[in-house]
């Protein structure tokens, strides 16, 4: 039988990193600091820019764990020196140019499997996927390389939408998420947090949180904290077959081997334009 649990624990992994490298490419950066918008603060527009409208309100709300300070003020910083539009249109110039260079043999895939990908990602379920609906809706490029990227990026936000309603369920908020995501890594202590932006009040409160229900203990996350984190991630990947199982089983490994290659390059990347704790949904734990 199909080990569709497998195939998309394998894919998830190629698919957070065809589209996360681009976080942190000294190409974005580049753009968008000519925007107005300096460091992480282009990230979270260009991200946030399909769910802008809804305000800043929702977009921390749909981001789980980025810090609601630097949200605001990447919108505030929008609304005074360009648009959300100019944000995605400077982020994908980015994406076309930095695939090229970093890791071009991703094109082909991308643009032979990108029509199939959009038919998939047309019938995924809405509800409850805020972030992934937002995305949805956008106009599609023209051009097939950026188009299959987006249709990567949506399956995504799709997951992503879907492991944020799981640390929901599990009583987590955002910071507690993080503290223990970080454990489950293996991290130095409080890394990942910080690197979202949490403030050390917050970070204060997640771990007085953790504590009160046996998941940390003197300053440290205990292993039935870090076996929640386990269970989280065992429950995404067990909920979110449906994408690959639309696709079918060949395709569905050929994603793997047509896209594996490519992403350790654009992972190698990341190692270098932020560092090799970055991008953690892609990292082998």
């Amino acid at each position: 039988m199909t080990d569709w649990i497998e195939i998309t624990r394998r894919n998830a992994r190629s698919v957070q990193t065809t589209i996360g490298w681009i976080f942190w490419d000294p190409g974005a950066v580049a753009r968008y600091e000519r925007l107005g918008l300096p460091g992480p603060l282009g990230y979270i527009a260009s991200r946030a820019a399909p769910l802008a409208p809804a305000g800043a309100d929702a977009t921390i709300a749909a981001f789980g764990s980025i810090s609601s300070v630097g949200i605001r003020l990447a919108f505030d910083l929008v609304a005074q020196h360009t648009t959300f539009d100019a944000i995605r249109t400077a982020r994908d110039a980015a994406v076309v140019d930095g695939l090229a260079t970093h890791a071009a043999e991703v094109a082909d895939p991308l643009i032979a499997l990108g029509p199939d990908l959009w038919e998939i990602v047309e019938k995924l379920p809405t509800v409850g996927r805020v972030l992934f609906a937002a995305h949805l809706r956008m106009p599609r490029p023209d051009d097939p390389l950026l188009s299959g990227w987006h249709a990567v990026n949506c399956l995504r936000e799709w997951r992503g939408d879907l492991h944020w309603a799981l640390v929901v369920a599990a009583g987590l908020d955002g910071v507690e998420a993080s503290i223990l995501h970080n454990a489950w890594l293996g991290y130095e202590r409080d890394w990942l947090p910080r690197s979202r932006g949490t403030e050390p009040r917050d970070l204060e409160r997640g771990w007085s949180a953790l504590e009160q229900r046996g998941l940390a203990r003197a300053g440290a996350v205990t292993s039935g904290g870090v076996e929640l984190r386990q269970h989280i991630e065992d429950e995404t990947d067990r909920l979110s077959t449906l994408p690959w199982r639309l696709l079918g089983e060949e395709r569905a490994r050929r994603f793997a081997t047509d896209f594996e290659p490519a992403c350790e390059k654009l992972l190698r990347r990341v190692d270098v334009t932020a560092g090799p704790n970055y991008q953690p949904a892609s990292r082998v734990r």
